[in-house]
């Protein structure tokens, strides 16, 4: 239920409890939902309106504080991350700039670039930490964990970002530490999900009035195109005057990161590569780090290795999908740029957007 994390963004995962419910179309294939399902006989039993969510074991909730414990490193040339121990530790070498006699070499390319890092950890995967079915008083119990953890920089991301003031407030009154304790609390950072165009209209007001040191917003599945720099309505923003959501304006008041995906598993639906491209683009004029986690299950022919088969394509036209399949056999096994998209699995299709990653993040505030 915690782990080292293998998505992209973090380095650990952790889940206080499992459970959920639908809300929006980003929701429908739902890999934790299906992942319930699988640990529940066929069913998700903690899944949906009415469905009790389920705590997770108090071993579990220790986790926290052993990576706390943990001093934690990045090596600045091949950006390996993990925990000092792991390197070795060698005499400082000739000519490199450091004011000790020792060096920490990176485990994984050999190079003596090691810094101190902050760990971040993802919070929730199998469940939305802002779920009004989840009781009050577990949640207390995350904040006050939050609270003891403050080597960790934690990234709560929610698809119910409107409930986020109130529950906090009652989560911190519930800790112990009242409605006094100064919020926003540096090592948490607030994500919201953001699948299209609708959903930014509505949520990203939401999350630029919620106090956080670090905001951000995870565009995966991405299900159509989003254009972050349209005015946003409402009178909380910027005193009315529609400033561009990703424009860095002010720093408490804008978006501090941008991650983007398509989507993978069953019944995957595709993402448009202009879309993924326009975003870029977007957060690369308003100097606001982007981060590309891939592509899913469906991939441009750019990102396809040379091999033959039947492979279904995906065209946009007039707003929709067709789908439909190629024999990449009588063509020698040659893909080119048409049609839009290929279905080759999330492997194969990999996290290269216009022939390189992106990678990058905000700072720690």
């Amino acid at each position: 239920m915690s782990e080292n994390s293998k998505i992209e963004w973090t380095d650990h995962t952790f889940n206080p409890w499992e459970g959920c419910q639908k809300v929006g179309p980003g929701c429908d294939h739902c890999y934790a939902e299906a992942r319930n399902a699988r640990f529940s006989g066929g069913m998700a039993a903690n899944w949906g309106q009415g469905a009790p969510r389920r705590r997770t074991s108090e071993a579990n909730w220790k986790q926290p504080l052993r990576w706390n414990a943990q001093p934690y490193v990045e090596c600045m040339a091949c950006r390996w991350r993990g925990e000092r121990r792991e390197c070795a530790v060698v005499q400082n070498p000739a000519g490199f700039d450091a004011p000790v006699d020792q060096a920490c070499v990176c485990p994984r390319c050999g190079e003596p670039t090691i810094q101190e890092a902050r760990q971040r950890v993802f919070c929730a995967s199998l469940a939305d930490v802002f779920d009004n079915a989840v009781p009050d008083a577990w949640r207390a119990d995350l904040f006050d964990l939050i609270w003891k953890t403050p080597h960790l920089d934690w990234l709560l991301l929610t698809k119910r970002i409107g409930n986020v003031g109130q529950v906090i407030t009652r989560a911190l009154e519930l800790a112990g530490r009242g409605i006094n304790t100064p919020w926003p609390w540096s090592n948490v950072w607030l994500g919201a999900t953001i699948v299209n165009q609708e959903e930014a209209n509505r949520d990203i007001p939401k999350l630029l009035i919620t106090p956080a040191r670090v905001r951000f917003l995870s565009m995966e599945p991405l299900l159509g195109p989003v254009d972050l720099e349209r005015p946003m309505p409402g009178p909380d923003l910027d005193q009315g005057s529609g400033a561009k959501i990703c424009q860095p304006w002010m720093i408490q008041s804008g978006i501090n990161w941008v991650i983007v995906g398509g989507e993978s598993g069953h019944g995957a639906r595709p993402m448009h590569p202009e879309w993924a491209r326009s975003l870029r683009d977007q957060c690369a004029a308003a100097g606001v780090p982007f981060l590309f986690k891939q592509w899913g299950e469906w991939t441009p022919g750019e990102n396809v290795e040379r091999h033959a088969g039947i492979v279904k394509t995906a065209d946009w036209f007039g707003g929709e999908w067709m789908v439909g399949e190629s024999d990449l056999a009588s063509d020698g096994g040659h893909i080119d740029d048409e049609p839009d998209l290929y279905r080759v699995g999330k492997k194969e299709a990999g996290r290269h957007l216009d022939g390189r990653t992106h990678d990058e993040f905000p700072e720690a505030r």
